[in-house]
């Protein structure tokens, strides 16, 4: 298990923190807009571009399982990259997971977001 590491919430980028605050609950309406109009998200190798695909991504993924999660970690790598690193426990198979959310931050919003595998 990852141990709780990392820059506390209150020094994440704004666009990060509320993104992530919003996405957590599920709310597909903020969480997508601190999104960059031509922003990517890449999930498990599967890649969303643009408005239409990542909010469809954020309102629809994980809904078929119950789950909790904790950020457990973040971390900068320069100016405009910062890595979030989330715990999920729930009903989907394997019941627990590790994730980096790594951001790409561009004019204060979100240009691209890869969600990972937490090294272990």
């Amino acid at each position: 298990m990852t141990q709780h590491t990392g820059l506390p919430s209150a020094l994440l980028p704004t666009a990060v923190r509320q993104f992530l605050g919003a996405h957590i609950v599920r709310d597909a309406d903020t969480a997508s807009s601190f999104l960059a109009e031509d922003a990517v998200i890449v999930d498990q190798d599967e890649t969303f571009r643009g408005r239409e695909e990542t909010y469809a991504f954020l309102r629809d993924a994980g809904s078929e399982f119950a789950y909790t999660t904790e950020r457990i970690g973040a971390h900068r790598v320069d100016d405009t990259h910062w890595v979030v690193t989330v715990r999920l426990e729930g009903t989907f198979p394997g019941g627990v997971a590790e994730l980096d959310y790594r951001f790409a931050l561009r004019d204060d919003l979100i240009a691209e977001l890869v969600i990972a595998n937490h090294p272990a």
